[in-house]
């Protein structure tokens, strides 16, 4: 199946959003100070608060990475085919 060129990009845009957005929100995980992460702000006893977001961070990362990969297959078999058919042309 071939992606076209706007879907590529999409694609490859919502994947480099998506590390941006849950690596931040990994980052304000860890730094909580409002008691809702860690109990009694003792980064050595997380609470089940931080264990389901931790996880729903992984997973969004993970789908984000694929996502953007199938983007930028996308885009790098585009500008393989336009290649292939500028060398066919001559």
């Amino acid at each position: 199946m071939k992606l076209s060129r706007p879907v590529s990009w999409f694609l490859t845009a919502f994947g480099v959003w998506s590390l941006f957005v849950w690596t931040t929100f990994a980052k304000n995980l860890w730094k909580d100070s409002g008691g809702q992460a860690f109990v009694n702000g003792d980064h050595s006893r997380p609470t089940a608060f931080f264990w389901v977001h931790l996880l729903l961070t992984i997973t969004s990362l993970l789908l984000g990475l694929a996502i953007g990969w199938i983007g930028v297959r996308g885009l790098r078999a585009l500008r393989g085919a336009a290649a292939a058919e500028g060398t066919a042309a001559e």
